[in-house]
């Protein structure tokens, strides 16, 4: 379906004024939708399944794994805590206030928010961020990806089907009907995807002064550290993984990896090993291996393969008719050539020697570059890497593991500078979607004539006496 101008107009003014209405203030009211949701989410699991494996050619195992299982394990967080966090906070406002002793903090949601959501996650990084918007108490607008297609028809069935569209409905159609849906006023933004939209989407969001939240993958990508001390089988083993996930198209994924030079050998054979593993010699023929989401994101992680082609110690093929390509090890690269200094959001992996007496000079470099999404370390130096992970400015990380980080309950997700504002999961999510209004509760009795004129003469330094003794 082709949107206008003025048909988004309409579905942003119907959303409005049933926001208006006061319906999606009381928290029990967002509990049952919240139920709703969940309920239909199990229900459609097969239509899920289905358009992911269209859309990426997703396993049902890795679609559960990876999109469906971690919506419902989200929504049930939200059921058990949002009572508790909806709650209004109580102050006591200090003597400064009297007799006006109690101030409360009210969590408002936003109202009309727009959610514009990736290819790469589309049942994941649209439901569940839907279902944050609607713990906090706003209407939904949806813009999915177009490259998504598959997984955009059964959302834009499933909303319809689940919610009103005056409550939730989802928008089809390319970047220009994105456009158009930011050319509107909304009361909140969360976007997801490169940090090049992402500044687009800010710097429209503020021509109306829009709230927004910004979940990007880094400008220069994450990196993973692997020292000499590390456990080279064990990092191989979680590293494959990872990059076989989605054929690397996750935002928290592996960019590159800096290897200590007195274990670079044995850690590339191990690696190796590890991708032969699980998913086979043939990655790109095997059908539980994810596919690349378009021919143009094929052609272009091929040719990027092609450019570093002397360099390429494993994989470097693939089948362009299915949009397979194997996971490819790239060494030696310099911590300075191009391909690492982008984000590459395929299966190739550039590998950077580095002297391991040298690892300080390593980090300071990374930390000069954007802040990534994620950093993972690899070490048996934990105080190091603690102090890394203390200091260094990303997202989210781990030491001696990969990605698990964001299955964590009650802990924040998101990144920092060019890879993202904002956090949500959880808690997170109910207080991104929400504004803290703060409200003092005033007496009409007993009120002092501290704050009023005169403040000069004797009356002046009585109040001022009092008002030092109230302030310590």
């Amino acid at each position: 379906m082709t949107y206008t101008e003025n048909e988004i107009r309409d579905i942003v003014a119907a959303q409005r004024k049933f926001f208006r209405t006061g319906a999606t203030l009381p928290v029990k009211w967002r509990i049952q939708q919240l139920k709703k949701l969940k309920t239909a989410v199990i229900a459609h699991e097969k239509d899920f399944e289905d358009a992911l494996a269209a859309d990426l050619g997703r396993s049902a195992v890795e679609a559960y794994l990876c999109d469906i299982g971690p919506i419902v394990v989200e929504i049930n967080e939200m059921l058990r805590g949002l009572r508790r966090w909806a709650r209004p906070e109580r102050h006591f406002s200090g003597f400064m206030c009297f007799p006006s002793m109690v101030t409360k903090v009210y969590k408002m949601p936003y109202g009309v928010s727009l959610v514009i959501s990736p290819f790469n996650f589309p049942i994941l990084l649209t439901i569940g961020v839907v279902a944050a918007a609607m713990a906090g108490g706003n209407t939904v607008v949806v813009k999915s990806s177009s490259k998504s297609a598959a997984c955009t028809e059964v959302m834009k069935r499933f909303f319809a089907e689940v919610f009103p569209p005056e409550y939730v409905t989802l928008i089809d159609g390319g970047h220009d009907i994105a456009d158009l849906c930011l050319a509107q006023r909304f009361d909140k933004i969360f976007y997801t995807g490169s940090p090049s939209v992402g500044k687009h989407v800010l710097a429209e969001a503020a021509k109306n002064l829009t709230p927004m939240a910004l979940e990007l993958g880094g400008e220069t990508g994450n990196w993973c550290v692997v020292r000499k001390d590390a456990d080279l089988k064990d990092a191989a083993r979680k590293i494959a993984f990872f990059k076989l996930c989605n054929a690397g198209q996750i935002c928290i994924n592996i960019n590159q990896i800096a290897v200590a030079k007195e274990v670079a050998e044995p850690f590339m054979e191990e690696l190796k090993k590890a991708f032969v593993k699980q998913i086979g010699e043939h990655p790109e023929s095997n059908p539980e291996y994810p596919k690349l989401i378009t021919e143009a994101a094929y052609d272009k992680c091929a040719r990027l393969a092609d450019e570093y082609r002397s360099r390429i110690v494993f994989g470097g093929v693939g089948e362009k008719e299915t949009r397979h390509y194997a996971p490819t090890m790239i060494y030696p690269v310099d911590i300075d050539e191009h391909i690492v200094q982008h984000e590459l959001f395929c299966p190739l992996l550039p590998i950077v020697p580095f002297k391991d007496a040298e690892i300080d000079q390593l980090m300071e470099t990374i930390a000069d570059r954007e802040h990534p999404l994620a950093m993972y370390l690899f070490t048996k130096d934990i105080r190091w890497a603690n102090r890394v992970m203390r200091t260094q400015q990303y997202g989210g990380g781990c030491i001696n593991e990969v990605c698990i980080h964001i299955m964590v309950k009650g802990v924040p997700f998101n990144g920092t500078g060019h890879s993202g504002m904002g956090a949500y999961h959880g808690v997170w999510g109910f207080r991104e979607f929400t504004h803290p209004q703060t409200v003092l509760k005033g007496k009409t009795r007993f009120n002092l004539p501290l704050r009023e004129h005169p403040y000069s003469g004797e009356a002046g330094e009585k109040k001022l006496k009092i008002l030092r003794v109230f302030e310590r």
